[in-house]
Order: C-alpha cells, then sequence, then structure tokens
C-alpha cells in the first residue's frame, strides 16, 4: 500500500514515544500514530523520529479492523515504489494485488505477499468484485524492508507465498508462525536480502515465550497485553528492544504480537513511496513518476495517485 495517499517523509513524524529506563530490555515503546483514511484507519509505528529502522524494517502500519458495507473497502489506485520491498499479512479479509510486471494475485489471511521494488515497480490494492458486492471485514499489516544497497536496483520481482508454505512451530504451547527468516529451529522459505526476521505468536493469559535474539528487533502488540518483566506494554504498542539475550514475555491476557528485526541496514531516506539510500535517487523518481515514465499496472492502466506537492 502506499503511505496512505500523504507525503510521509523523515520530517513528518509525529508517534509518541517514550524511553524506558526501568526495564534492561526496552530501548523505547512507541504509541503508534492514527490516521484516519476515511472508511477506516491504520496505526503507524514506523518510521519516527527516535527510531527510524529496525533491522531492515522502516515502515510498519496495523491496518483495521474495518468493517466495510457492500460497495466500500480498499481501492488504493496505482503508486510507485523503488529501492524497498514491501510486505503484506493479513489476519482478516482479502485484497487483490496488480503490478506493472504483470502479476495478479488474491492476498488472504496467513499468505505472505512480498513486492520488491528495485530499480522500480507500480502497483494498486483493490478488491475482487465478488468481494466488494457485500459487506466485509479487512485487518492486517503492511511493512516495508529497505533493500541492502547492493540491491536496491535490481529488477523488480513479485513472490507470493501461501499459507500453507508458512512454517509454524510450538514453543511451550504457544503458536508461533516464522514469517521471514529463521527461529526456533525452523527457517521461512520467502525470499530475504539480509539478515531479516518476522514472525507471529499468540499467547493465552499467564503463557510465557522467550524471544529470539538478532541484531535488531521490535515487538508489535496487536492484540491485548503482556508484559516484560516489570513493563506492562499496551496493545497497539511497539517495544523496541535491547540486545539483551532471553527476553521473555508474558502475556497478561490474550495476545498476538508480531516480531521484527534483523541486521542493521544503514541510513534510509524516505518521500511519499520512495526510499532510498540516495537523496538524489528519490528526487529522479518523483521526476520520473511526474513524467509518467513509469510502466503501467497490467490491468489496472487508467487511474493512479499523483505525487504529492511538497
Amino acid at each position: 500500500m502506499n503511505a496512505n495517499e500523504q507525503n510521509q517523509s523523515n520530517d513528518n513524524l509525529e508517534q509518541e514515544c517514550e524511553f524506558t529506563a526501568g526495564c534492561d530490555a526496552i530501548k523505547l515503546v512507541i504509541t503508534p500514530r492514527i490516521t484516519d483514511l476515511g472508511e477506516f484507519s491504520v496505526r503507524r509505528t514506523l518510521p519516527n523520529r527516535q527510531c527510524k529502522t529496525v533491522g531492515p524494517w522502516l515502515f510498519f502500519d496495523h491496518m483495521g479492523p474495518a468493517d466495510f458495507p457492500a460497495g466500500g473497502g480498499i481501492n488504493v489506485r496505482p503508486h510507485p515504489h523503488i529501492n524497498l520491498a514491501t510486505v503484506t499479512y493479513l489476519f482478516e479479509g482479502e485484497i487483490l494485488h496488480r503490478d506493472s510486471l504483470g502479476s495478479l494475485q488474491s492476498i488472504l489471511p496467513g499468505d505472505i505477499n512480498l513486492m520488491v521494488a528495485g530499480s522500480g515497480i507500480v502497483h494498486s490494492e483493490r478488491e475482487r468484485p465478488e468481494i466488494n458486492q457485500q459487506p466485509h471485514r479487512l485487518h492486517g499489516l503492511q511493512l516495508w524492508m529497505a533493500l541492502p544497497t547492493a540491491f536496491e536496483e535490481i529488477d523488480p520481482a513479485f513472490y507470493h507465498y501461501p499459507s500453507a508454505e508458512i512454517p509454524a512451530t510450538q514453543i511451550n504451547d504457544v503458536p508461533v508462525r516464522v514469517l521471514i527468516g529463521s527461529a526456533y529451529g525452523v527457517t521461512s522459505p520467502v525470499k530475504t536480502y539480509s539478515e531479516t526476521l518476522y514472525l507471529e505468536a499468540e499467547l493465552q493469559q499467564g503463557q510465557t515465550l522467550v524471544l529470539p535474539d538478532t541484531e535488531e528487533r521490535a515487538l508489535y502488540l496487536a492484540k491485548g497485553q503482556l508484559q516484560i518483566k516489570d513493563q506492562q506494554i499496551n496493545e497497539f504498542d511497539m517495544v523496541v528492544l535491547t540486545a539483551a539475550h532471553g527476553v521473555t514475555i508474558t502475556a497478561v491476557s490474550h495476545c498476538r504480537i508480531a516480531l521484527i528485526g534483523g541486521a542493521n541496514i544503514g541510513p534510509r531516506f524516505i518521500d511519499w513511496n520512495f526510499v532510498s539510500s540516495r537523496k538524489e535517487r528519490i528526487e529522479q523518481a518523483k521526476k520520473d513518476w511526474q513524467d509518467g515514465k513509469f510502466p503501467k499496472v497490467v490491468g489496472d492502466e487508467v487511474e493512479f495517485i499523483p505525487l504529492p506537492k511538497s
């Protein structure tokens, strides 16, 4: 998804953040900024001024849950990306992905949709008529990760991994899915370009889970309340963790978590839907989009989102 048809840059990052000194496992707690998109809202935690990236991850949106009447729903017009990869993961609902490579894919709950922008790609996110014509719900996460500088200008690509291909395990009776990367002795088939981690887990009240170690990591609480040592974490907060080993979370109530992380990717610039290690590359992409030099989305060639005014 695009940056909600707004000009998203490193100079416009207004989430509330709290630095925590009481727990040596916690570096920062981020309360997301809520963006109203008319028919539904998005909670955005990354990026913000205190924490622009976690490993390769530099954008994290929690969308919904949103209930749509017949005729309403997701209708994101074609828009471009460069030098990044996007990940769409749904808890409920369905999104129809189209892109300038000719990809046409329905994204269902539990699937991983990985779109590698590389040198440049254009995509749209809409709904199948069968979905749009009846009341329906949408709930999920959308993330962007920066590509390492050596891969920023690779050819664009699209990868779809059905839910059944994503490895699942149980750790002390806690169900865990390793969506990207390796943890708990299992490895996801999802393609990576640097050390990357993305997993989800559901904990019942009183259950505990020791989080896997990686260079950088953050935990997002999509549902419920939990504790890390004596620090309570509230629903929708993102906890940026330190390098402490053996961090254990305890569920205060039924919880759903997402853990993201990996190796530090280095600084990146963000302007609207463009990400790069080079400011001049973003300026070129903006001009190319204005001049109509990006390829069209196959099957969705008419509409597009204009470049926002600075």
